[in-house]
């Protein structure tokens, strides 16, 4: 028997856009060097080796982000433990929205989604180091 999928992508993307906004590349490239402001790449480590980083953005995978939020985790990272606001992103902007969103539900606040990912970054020629 097929499963019955009862909640896709794009309702999961619009639950998570009622709690947490959409900055553009122009508005993150005006903040990426703001000490009040920490850009989370929730992009894979094959990612960020093929493509580069954004200088001084805390990598944190996808996969790892709950584990390093939570401060009763053995993993927990202190980056996340801060009063400032954290700027998600990933490769084109739908990862790191479902990452905001979590991140927001576990407490985390204030968060927020680049629109568009390092993909749109790099078109707008936001700088990169590799």
């Amino acid at each position: 028997m097929a499963q019955n999928i009862t909640k896709g992508i794009k309702a999961i993307a619009d639950e998570a856009r009622l709690v947490v906004n959409d900055i553009s590349i122009k508005e993150a490239k005006q903040l990426y060097q703001n000490d009040d402001y920490v850009f989370v790449d929730v992009r894979e480590a094959s990612e960020r080796e093929k493509l580069g980083v954004i200088p001084g953005a805390f990598t944190c995978p996808r996969g790892m982000l709950e584990f390093l939020i939570d401060p009763n985790c053995p993993v927990h990272n202190a980056v996340f433990n801060q009063d400032k606001t954290y700027v998600f992103f990933c490769a084109h902007g739908l990862r790191s929205l479902y990452a905001a969103k979590q991140a927001h539900d576990m407490g985390l606040k204030p968060v927020l989604n680049m629109m568009g990912g390092f993909a749109a970054w790099q078109d707008q020629s936001g700088e990169v180091t590799k």
